[in-house]
């Protein structure tokens, strides 16, 4: 499991998956899960990065997969968090999902990872799963969409 120290570096990460999340749905104007090219140039102006149009273009053509000339919320954070990894804690996290039983509707809360994560051996504290729920919670709620944490967690994987 995580490193004592490590929590904070992991649950960052997570932080900075979320920020992709949310700048992603900001520039998905009909909200249909894909962005083109010019919303891709939006999402990067909107991170600080001035790509020019060749290299948003070469961006799309690396990071759709598919070839459907969109990038989808998966494809994009593949192409944003390939190198970045939460080793123990994002394996831990995803082995949590079919415990939860959710429909997509629901939220998770911190109480409810720490017991789950309990139920399966995973030492992770309350404390714990509060930072890691927290480093999620755009709304600051003190919940995360079941369909956010999976979508977090599976881009680390």
């Amino acid at each position: 499991m995580a490193q004592p120290g490590s929590m904070s570096a992991e649950t960052e990460t997570l932080s900075h998956v979320l920020g992709l999340v949310e700048a992603f749905r900001a520039f998905d104007a009909d909200n249909d899960g894909a962005i083109n090219a010019a919303e891709l140039g939006g999402i990067l102006g909107s991170l600080g990065y001035n790509a020019s149009e060749q290299d948003v273009r070469a961006m799309m053509q690396q990071g759709d997969t598919n070839k459907d000339g969109l990038l989808s919320i998966e494809e994009f954070l593949e192409m944003n968090t390939k190198d970045m990894e939460l080793g123990g804690l994002a394996s831990a996290l995803s082995s949590a999902f079919p415990a939860f039983g959710f429909d997509g509707e629901e939220a998770v809360t911190a109480t409810e990872l720490y017991q789950i994560m309990g139920n399966l051996g995973v030492e992770l504290s309350l404390e714990d799963c509060q930072g890691v729920i927290a480093s999620m919670d755009a709304d600051g709620d003190g919940a995360v969409s079941f369909e956010d944490f999976r979508l977090i967690v599976n881009s680390l994987l």
